[in-house]
């Protein structure tokens, strides 16, 4: 007492030590261990140099690293998990915070949360108890956008306050609340923007965003992977959030553009996305509310809620979350350059942005930024008042919260026990069985309980195979398998059209539906599934495939992706591989790959590896099996931020084993192009951004070139035109996706035109959406595809119909729009205009071919429906199959 006497009056706080005097004296003070002085711990600015936020000034990633071990060992508040390496081989942390005898029973509160998280089966009396003895569980996660600065600094510093601060608000944090931070969700990014902030602070480059994408593959895109989780930090996070702790409250700390409110705090504008608990939309109004009024409180001018956010976004993670019964909330604050400041006059300050149409006081904003300076600094304040705030509220209503939780979760599980899908049935008799399986193992990473069939079984006339999965609507997570599985229709109303009737874009995508992106039959079911006789999938599945050679050696199924796995496996052991071009008399169909010799060692590996099942070949198939090779690609990586589409592109021929070699501006521009590569991709993008001309009078397609030092301006130019249409001219194929095909149709003058082109948004609409096409699976490009197929169709993307001439012939249509009812998922206005038009066409130059492939066929490595429609690009045509193939359906 003595100490802390001498401390709260060194301090000036003689109230709060009288307040923290009584509660002692009254029994009322819970923190049991003497508490550690901020001499005791290192503060940021003493570890660093520098305060977090100082202009132009950015810790690394290596020494926040090096800061959280420090603070490990300084406190027993924090204990520093490192759940593995990042992409590029960094350390991911997770930084579990809370106080001393609450860290020593982790993992009895981690038991307990999962309780309350699914309650089935546990008694009310259990999770009272829990709810009086629990603790409020609150993840937060920053610099998942390395670009957006601030948070990865800030989280330093929050750290820091919530070791050393004694007063009365951070005890109750600290013995209520288990505080989980991802400090950087993308340490290879921090690392890269500092590196490159660094290298030009202090020239005319000064404040110019990274050239590359700052992750190794996905950029800006590794928030859209929370719910097929391809990334590995990803995978960390889902862990966290879905699996081990399953939180009431998660917050991601982001930056957003520079010229509106300072900052965007919970809850989210209208419209929402429906099938979650009320709850937990109450909630994220309450944790907003209580963020904004601590903002205000603090004379924090320029903060907005309930605006420009929607609560129907894509699937990452702050939005996701809410189906999992998770809080899930957003922030996002102004952006400085970089760590520089930027000054903003009052008058380029501007409205125009859902739920505020001027920069003027309204309830959701009652105290606008005059403008002035702008400094990351000021991000650090804002966002740590938030991050505090956070879990402040957590703390004084952690009963509230825990109850809630079990709420959530119960009610769910009796909504979606009463809803009208009871369960959704995914039967073993699929297209591409390896892809399903990939799927449930994705379901299986957000947690969600599923049971699979041990024998035969028959519901609702249907009979379904051993290994079919049967995924209930019944549990607490039925929101996410609702929209993750089901067909969805993103709302057409007041709420997604603009005063004019215009159709306002969503947050990225109209849909996400797992299922329908990776071509999987899933079967909603009316009646619930008797579940005798089935187990309980608990880990993820992992196939081995099946060996047993015949005569004439192995077939593979062409059907499935992998098989494109294990034949550049095989390729790499010097195998040679065929390739069928009819059916065979039930031997093998079109499509499939036959191996007639490769050492039984190496293919019994690959089948490991892979879960491709070599099948034995007896028949002789004579000239209905061709012999293919491996093809040279080249794919065009260019600068300006970097291409994600390029870069998702590159992590599916890595993990599909297709080597591959990136072409920057000059190698397309050096020509020769066909001694070196037999195709070329050229990835969705905007054809001035590949060849780097200038369009409209004001110009402009992003950063100045100039605003970049000279290496890093992009643009192949004419030069590089011709050298692609060389290429092409002489034999080689390039293939486009989406607008990317713009180069090819207007530089090169081929025969078709994108008939979407120019139309305004009330005449054609499609943003993120599945729309049914016919598959021309006659033609090599559409072997191994289903017949009817769902294709991925975003903004910018590509239909096509055929310029009327004498060579009509040179194009091949291999994908087209079905005739009506295109939609699947998503939103779809002026249907006409596509149906029945070509979504993929082959079209012939010279003595190559360009494949305009119109839709995103990989998009984001989540569309496995449509992959093959890539593959079967990059590997040879068999000899004599476009003789074959006929523009039939």
């Amino acid at each position: 007492m003595a100490r802390l006497t001498l401390d709260c009056l060194a301090k000036g706080r003689f109230l709060r030590f009288l307040l923290t005097a009584q509660a002692a004296v009254l029994g009322l003070a819970t923190l049991h261990a003497p508490p550690l002085s901020a001499q005791q711990v290192t503060s940021p600015e003493q570890f660093f140099g520098f305060r977090m936020g100082e202009d132009r000034k950015l810790a690394r990633w290596d020494k926040l690293v090096e800061y959280y071990r420090l603070l490990e060992r300084q406190s027993d508040r924090m204990k520093v998990v490192d759940m593995g390496p990042s992409t590029m081989g960094n350390p991911f942390l997770v930084l579990f915070i809370s106080a001393p005898q609450n860290l020593a029973r982790l993992e009895e509160f981690r038991a307990m949360n999962l309780k309350l998280a699914d309650p089935r089966g546990v008694s009310e009396e259990e999770i009272r108890r829990i709810v009086s003895e629990g603790k409020a569980v609150v993840v937060q996660s920053m610099g998942l956008h390395s670009t957006e600065v601030a948070a990865s600094q800030m989280a330093a510093e929050l750290t820091y306050d919530l070791l050393t601060r004694n007063d009365q608000e951070a005890r109750r944090i600290l013995d209520n609340v288990i505080a989980i931070m991802i400090p950087c969700f993308n340490p290879d990014g921090e690392i890269m923007v500092t590196d490159w902030y660094n290298k030009y602070v202090g020239t005319q480059y000064e404040g110019v965003s990274l050239p590359v994408l700052y992750h190794k593959y996905v950029g800006h895109d590794n928030n859209r992977d929370a719910f097929q989780t391809n990334m590995v930090e990803s995978q960390y996070a889902a862990k966290i959030l879905f699996r081990d702790w399953i939180p009431q409250a998660y917050v991601d700390h982001h930056q957003m553009g520079a010229w509106g409110p300072r900052f965007y705090v919970p809850p989210y504008a209208e419209p929402i996305r429906p099938s979650a608990d009320p709850i937990v939309w109450r909630e994220m109004e309450w944790f907003g509310g209580h963020i904004a009024y601590k903002l205000e409180e603090a004379g924090i001018a320029g903060v907005i809620n309930h605006a420009i956010y929607s609560g129907w976004g894509h699937f990452g993670f702050h939005w996701i979350t809410p189906f999992h019964n998770i809080a899930g909330m957003l922030t996002e604050s102004a952006s400085a350059r970089l760590a520089s400041p930027l000054y903003l006059h009052p008058d380029q300050l501007r409205g125009g942005m859902r739920g505020l149409p001027e920069y003027e006081e309204q309830t959701t904003f009652p105290n606008p930024w005059p403008g002035g300076w702008w400094r990351v600094r000021d991000i650090v304040e804002q966002q740590k008042i938030a991050a505090w705030a956070t879990l402040d509220i957590a703390a004084r209503n952690k009963e509230t919260l825990l109850w809630n939780h079990y709420l959530k979760a119960k009610r769910q599980t009796e909504r979606g026990a009463a809803g009208p899908v009871k369960a959704y049935i995914v039967p073993a008799e699929q297209h591409d069985r390896l892809t399903a399986i990939t799927m449930i193992n994705k379901l299986l990473a957000q947690g969600i309980e599923i049971h699979r069939a041990e024998r035969e079984f028959v519901h609702e006339g249907r009979v379904y195979g051993p290994g079919s999965f049967v995924i209930s609507m019944a549990q607490p997570k039925m929101g996410v398998i609702r929209w993750l599985l089901g067909r969805t229709f993103y709302p057409d109303n007041s709420y997604t059209r603009d005063r004019d009737g215009n159709p306002i874009r969503p947050y990225d995508m109209a849909a996400d539906v797992m299922a329908e992106f990776m071509g999987v039959r899933v079967d909603p079911v009316g009646s619930a599934v008797p579940l005798e006789g089935f187990a309980v999938v608990r880990e993820e599945i992992k196939p081995a495939g099946r060996v047993a050679r015949g005569q004439r050696g192995y077939r593979i199924d062409g059907r499935l992706n992998a098989a494109f796995k294990a034949v550049n496996l095989l390729w790499d052991r010097g195998a040679s591989v065929s390739r069928a071009i009819r059916d065979a008399g039930g031997a093998v169909r079109a499509g499939d790959f036959v191996v007639t010799s490769a050492p039984e060692a190496a293919v019994q590996e690959i089948a490991r590896a892979t879960g491709v099942d070599f099948e034995p070949l007896n028949a002789d198939l004579g000239d209905a099996a061709q012999p293919i090779h491996r093809l040279r690609i080249g794919m065009y990586q260019r600068y300006y931020g970097g291409n994600m589409d390029e870069g998702w592109t590159r992590w599916i021929l890595e993990q599909w084993g297709f080597p591959y070699t990136s072409l920057l501006d000059a190698d397309i521009r050096r020509g020769d192009l066909n001694s070196k590569y037999d195709v070329i991709i050229l990835p969705a993008d905007r054809l001035e951004m590949m060849t780097g001309e200038r369009r409209g009078e004001e110009g402009g397609f992003g950063p100045s070139p100039e605003d970049y030092p000279a290496e890093y301006r992009s643009g192949f130019g004419q030069e590089g035109v011709d050298a692609l249409r060389q290429f092409v001219e002489n034999g080689g194929t390039l293939v486009t996706f989406a607008e990317a095909g713009e180069l090819a149709i207007q530089k090169f003058g081929l025969p078709v035109r994108n008939v979407v082109a120019g139309l305004s948004s009330k005449e054609f609409w499609c943003p993120g959406s599945t729309l049914r096409v016919n598959v021309n699976r006659t033609h090599p490009l559409g072997y191994g595809m289903p017949r009817e197929a769902l294709a991925t169709f975003l903004a910018g993307g590509q239909v096509y119909e055929v310029v009327p001439g004498s060579r009509n012939e040179r194009v091949q249509r291999i994908v087209t729009f079905a005739d009506r009812e295109i939609l699947q998922s998503g939103w779809l206005l002026g249907e006409e205009v596509i149906a029945k038009k070509a979504a993929m066409v082959s079209v012939e130059l010279g003595r190559g071919k360009v494949v305009l492939i119109g839709f995103r066929a990989q998009h984001r490595a989540q569309t496995h429906g449509t992959f093959k429609l890539v593959f079967n690009t990059l590997v040879s045509v068999p000899e004599g199959a476009g003789r074959l193939a006929e523009n039939s359906y």
